[in-house]
């Protein structure tokens, strides 16, 4: 007697193998049979009749370190099929934790994540101290399985305090971090994280404390992962937005190799017209494998769906000297964009940096369709550029004539550049690269101008009707049995006896994410963006269904992935 039988439903099981025609059982939480099981019995039988039934999908880079506690399903990823999720990239997690750092850390988590600060004051307890018992907090009040890095600001800040973020740690505090770090992977956390890179600055608008440590403290604390079974690495350095130096290169292939342990960054960027700066970003991985580390780079599969404001922090404040103008008072900061030599001097500190100059592209902005005021109504809609030519302008200046008839609420929406089929081509080339993983959604931050959970539908649902660029199977592969072998998940990723029951069954046929919408759904009435599923039937978690047609169904079976317990080690040497 199975618990759950999903029959008629044709399996592509996540190993890349072509679809097949198969009935699948499930017993204590357990995949325990993929055949015929015509005449079985069930508890419970779901007809998968044209239906696709493929592991639930693993996002390898979340910040669901806060969501969890007031949003069990991890929305949206959840409803696009996500069973898995692994968060505490980039040096940020919200343990170990001392009493009196809690509102550094929320505004430090606001400022960096985009994570809206009433939210984290009041859809949190902040009631512990240790990794673990931040761990413990989550167990069995999840409905997806979430596995956590130990990230490098906060084990600083917990060991040396407000100095964390101003100078490097001592002989003493370095043993005390690798202590803090040590008792963290024992209670499961999954690996070590860090930042390097200058976008990172916290609630006072100051470096993050992990920008303050040596590359020895670092390497250090790669050692102390090495001790540790099931563990992994992520890091980001400045030069993961834009080209990186050989010092980089050296770091992040010997943060492996001293590990032992495959490391991955976020995000890697693929465009025709920068062909050689992708194929450059792929040296980390080559030096490692020279060494005996492996060095993996994230790519995302389609484009995310952002947003962005001259109101309120975004990604334009990370252009160098943009800060200075868009951190003033809403008056002064009209005022001071209104005058052409200000807005030269931006455009010129903006073309100047390679690495966040195209954000000063407005040309390809969308105005969005919520405008503010009546000498708005007639761009409602429209790109800048196509408004600009219009009024024979530059795109800035007439960007900054509309935002400032909202006084600067007017929401933007830039389109995606690099859009033609070359430029698709070559990502379909470096999908195939041993050292590239689909994934990278940021999911859990940036909550209210960025969403990236909905990336697993639209790809599959673009491979299935779309671009074409990947076979099914081989797109399943990529979202599940991949990301589940980088990490060391046990038992997970693939739909197979004796696998974790991780299982979404979609309609091929539909498969998709509809466009972005704002939602006031967060704690304290905060807003974020989402994107509704389409044609995801149902997800089981464990066994347990936790999504029908694209709804959570409020069941939490969901398992805290614990390092060594649910994860295996995954050696570079």
């Amino acid at each position: 007697m199975f618990d759950v039988m999903l029959i008629n439903g044709t399996v592509v099981d996540g190993s890349g193998s072509a679809p097949r025609r198969a009935d699948v059982g499930i017993v204590d939480g357990r995949i325990t049979a993929v055949d015929d099981l015509s005449g079985a019995e069930a508890r419970e039988v779901v007809d998968a009749t044209d239906r696709i039934v493929a592991p639930g999908f693993v996002d390898p880079h979340t910040h669901y370190d806060a969501q969890l506690h007031w949003d069990a399903a991890a929305t949206p990823s959840s409803n696009h099929g996500v069973t898995s999720v692994i968060g505490g990239n980039c040096g940020f997690t919200l343990a170990p934790l001392r009493e009196s750092d809690a509102d550094y850390t929320r505004k430090m988590m606001a400022q960096v994540e985009g994570m809206p600060l009433t939210a984290l004051e009041r859809g949190l307890n902040w009631d512990w101290t240790t990794f673990g018992e931040f761990l413990d907090r989550l167990e069995g009040r999840t409905a997806v399985n979430a596995g956590f890095l130990v990230g490098h600001c906060a084990l600083r800040r917990f060991v040396i305090g407000p100095e964390s973020t101003g100078r490097e740690s001592t002989p003493d505090e370095l043993r005390a971090i690798e202590g803090a770090l040590g008792d963290a992977l024992d209670a499961g956390g999954l690996g070590f994280s860090t930042s390097l890179s200058s976008t990172h600055n916290d609630g006072d608008g100051q470096p993050v404390s992990s920008r303050f440590a040596s590359h020895d403290e670092v390497l250090a604390l790669c050692d102390v992962v090495s001790r540790h079974e099931g563990t992994t690495l992520e890091a980001i350095v400045q030069g993961c937005l834009g080209t990186f130096s050989d010092e980089e290169i050296e770091l992040l292939a010997s943060m492996s190799a001293r590990a032992n342990r495959p490391l991955n960054w976020n995000v890697l960027s693929i465009s025709a017209d920068k062909a050689d700066r992708a194929r450059h970003q792929l040296k980390p991985s080559t030096r490692a494998r020279e060494i005996g580390g492996r060095v993996v780079a994230l790519s995302m599969p389609v484009f995310s769906d952002n947003n962005m404001s001259f109101l309120t922090f975004c990604a334009l404040w990370l252009i160098p000297g943009w800060r200075d103008i868009l951190d003033r008072p809403v008056p002064e900061r009209i005022e001071v964009l209104n005058d052409p030599a200000v807005r030269d001097e931006m455009m010129a500190k903006a073309r100047a940096s390679e690495t966040l100059g195209q954000l000063a592209e407005f040309e390809r902005y969308l105005i969005g369709p919520d405008v503010l005021s009546d000498a708005n109504e007639s761009v409602r809609g429209r790109m800048v550029g196509e408004i600009a030519a219009e009024r024979g302008q530059d795109p800035f200046t007439t960007l900054v004539e509309i935002v400032t008839n909202d006084e600067l609420k007017t929401v933007l929406w830039p389109q995606p550049s690099a859009d033609a089929t070359e430029d698709w081509e070559l990502r379909r080339e470096f999908w195939e690269h041993p050292d590239v993983l689909l994934g990278g959604s940021d999911a859990g931050a940036h909550l209210d101008r960025m969403l990236g959970a909905a990336y697993p539908t639209r790809f599959i649902g673009d491979c299935l009707r779309g671009r074409k660029l990947v076979s099914l199977e081989r797109a399943v592969q990529l979202l599940t049995d991949e990301p589940a072998r980088l990490f060391g998940l046990r038992d997970r990723g693939r739909i197979e006896a004796g696998y974790h029951a991780d299982v979404v069954v979609f309609d091929p046929a539909t498969i998709t994410a509809e466009p972005a919408y704002v939602a006031f759904d967060l704690p304290g009435d905060s807003k974020r963006l989402l994107a509704t599923a389409v044609g995801v039937e149902h997800v089981y978690v464990n066994g347990v269904e936790t999504v029908t047609d694209g709804q959570p169904t409020g069941a939490t079976p969901g398992t805290v992935l614990r390092s060594g317990r649910d994860t295996e080690s995954v050696r570079t040497a």
